[in-house]
This record gives structure tokens, sequence and C-alpha cells, in this order.
């Protein structure tokens, strides 16, 4: 059950100048009228993403998950790293810790190069990795510990990720095969066609 004060967090992040109501109206009137202007800026929005995907408003957690799914469907990201908001009406900069989605959940078919990836992101998105959705690896400039991520969309300038759960990771990295990747041996997965790279093979073992 969501306490009150969730409930208050959602009525008052439906009624900001992005609201709900104006993601649906202004949607629809987009589309009847032809040609749209430019969205008006608002600027700073008081809405931050936390790293373990909890949306918060005013500092306070979105407690209803068709709100959050609403607001996930318009966000989009600039070249600049920027976080935005974004209805044909308005748009406001938002603060995103990490990345702004999770993928909660893995599903295969096939194997080797016929294989596909589908996975769930926490606010039920599917994505299908592949050329258009592809996986990357980033690690921690100290420690080097692999943060693996997958673009849900946007481009390879401005992508909108999600960051790929551990427990997702480790599903990943049992479907790990070796292959040769720019004269280096590599371990990863295919989907879609395309090999994505998880880690170098271990010395003393061979890519098959």
């Amino acid at each position: 059950m969501v306490n009150d004060a969730a409930h208050v967090t959602d009525r008052d992040a439906a009624t900001d100048p992005i609201s709900a109501a104006s993601l649906i109206g202004s949607a629809s009137t987009d589309r009847l009228n032809g040609p749209r202007r430019p969205p008006m800026e608002c600027g700073d929005l008081p809405f931050i993403i936390k790293r373990d995907g909890t949306w918060l408003y005013r500092g306070s957690p979105i407690g209803r998950k068709e709100l959050v799914c609403l607001f996930a469907s318009v966000l989009k990201r600039e070249e600049d790293g920027s976080f935005w908001l974004e209805t044909p009406a308005e748009r406001g900069r938002i603060e995103v810790e990490d990345a702004p989605f999770l993928a909660v959940e893995m599903d295969w078919v096939g194997c080797g190069r016929d294989q596909r990836l589908v996975f769930r992101t926490n606010v039920d998105q599917l994505v299908t990795a592949g050329p258009d959705h592809p996986i990357r690896i980033a690690h921690d400039v100290l420690t080097c510990e692999p943060t693996p991520y997958i673009r849900v969309r946007g481009t390879q300038r401005a992508p909108v990720e999600a960051r790929i759960s551990r427990a997702v990771y480790y599903e990943l990295a049992a479907l790990a095969e070796p292959a040769a990747q720019q004269c280096r041996k590599m371990l990863g997965v295919w989907s879609n066609g395309q090999f994505f790279p998880l880690g170098e093979v271990p010395h003393g073992e061979d890519a098959a």
C-alpha cells in the first residue's frame, strides 16, 4: 500500500509544469494540428532519477509506477549529456545520477550468431540488443569494476540507456563465448547478428 506521503508526491508531480495531463493532451493536440511549435523551456524541474531507478519529486519518491512510466516515455537526452522531460508543448531539465533506467530481466532465444537477447527495463519496456540497441561495458576508474549498459533509445552521441542489473549481468556473462575482436581475444555475447564484448579472454585460454 502506498503511504500518504507518496500519494502527495504523485499528485504534486502530476501538476508540475510538465503534467501527466499535458503529456496526453498536448500529444493529441499535436496530432490534430499538424506541425507544432518548439516546446516552451521550463528550466530545471525538481525531478531526480536515482542510481537504483527510483524517481524523486522534490526529494520524495513517486510511488505510482504508471506515472513514472508516463514521465519516462518523454525522457530525452541532449548531446551535452543533459536529460529532459519533453512534451510537444513544454520541456524541462532533470537530474539523473547514472542511467535513467535499469534492465531488470533478460530472456534469450537461439545461440551463437543467431542469438537474440531481450531485456525488460524497470518501466516495462522491452529492448532487443543489436545494432540499434548496443551493449557497452564501463569500468570504474579506481576499481576497474565493470558496469554494463544497454541503449534503450537515442543516438550514439546522446544515448538514453539502462544499466544492466548485477543479477542480469551474471546471466549475460553465463552466455559469453570467445571471439576475436580487433586482434584481441574477447569474451562476449551475440544478439541480432552483432557481437558485444564483455571482457578479454584470460591469459592462457584460446578464443575459438
